[in-house]
């Protein structure tokens, strides 16, 4: 059974974790290794609201898996809270990720609202998120022309990410911790007796500082690296209150 929450609630987009790291100048900063993927600059972000408790979810998380394998696109997987109620409390789930997509419903936009298995893309629409033939076209219309982003690393094993690119526009940095894979038995529920399988799932995220449509350094330490439970790192730069993504990369550590 499709889960739809018709009531669209305003929220303000909380970013998780410590305070923000100041961003250095560009002409800071030696590096050993650099990595700037241009052929695979600005890939289109896709996010995922799942939840274990939703029968209507396993499809979309096999479409998460497989269009994960593509490398012209950054899949999120965002399991939200707000199914827990009915008999099975989500091992993964993030009220981050439950107001991330009221702001997102409180925007209008197509495909908007409070439901699952949703599918964002770009920070901008949405389609249920076993529907591949709307994804597609979704990414497909998707904006690419954003900064871009690099990294380098030191031989102390810290990073700086560099954005580059003028805009007239401010956009957050976030670094964005990802598990790229979990499995989970479910006790009870509407999946009870199931086991699930999730790809790239947020397990921590955090404000780097903000872009403010010039060029740009951030500072990753090691530890900054090293979340619990994560094996993946993205940086995704997207315009204030859950606005459009604009530019992301998945760091190559």
């Amino acid at each position: 059974m499709q889960k739809i929450v018709i009531a669209v609630l305003l929220a303000t987009l909380a970013f998780a974790g410590a305070a923000a790291t100041q961003s250095l100048p560009v002409s800071a900063a030696s590096a050993v290794r650099v990595t700037d993927d241009r052929a695979g600059s600005n890939p289109v972000v896709i996010e995922l609201f799942t939840s274990q408790g939703c029968s209507s979810c396993p499809p979309a998380d096999l479409l998460a898996r497989r269009l994960a394998k593509d490398g012209s696109l950054l899949v999120i997987t965002r399991p939200v809270t707000y199914w827990d109620r009915l008999g099975w409390k989500d091992t993964l789930a993030r009220e981050d990720n439950t107001r991330l997509q009221r702001a997102y419903a409180s925007k209008g936009k197509e495909g908007s609202g409070v439901y699952t298995p949703q599918m964002i893309v770009n920070g901008g629409g949405g389609a249920i998120g076993s529907r591949e033939n709307d994804i597609r076209s979704l990414v497909r219309r998707a904006d690419r022309s954003g900064p871009r982003i690099s990294a380098a690393t030191d031989s102390e094993g810290r990073m700086t990410v560099t954005i580059s690119g003028k805009s007239a526009y401010m956009a957050g940095v976030s670094l964005i911790a990802l598990s790229s894979s979990e499995t989970v038995r479910i006790g009870n529920g509407e999946n009870g007796g199931r086991t699930m399988h999730y790809v790239n799932v947020v397990k921590a995220e955090r404000k780097l500082g903000s872009w403010r449509g010039k060029p740009a350094r951030f500072a990753l330490t090691p530890a900054d690296l090293a979340v619990n439970g994560a094996d993946k790192y993205a940086i995704v730069v997207q315009r204030p209150g859950a606005g459009p993504i604009v530019a992301a990369k998945l760091l190559d550590i």
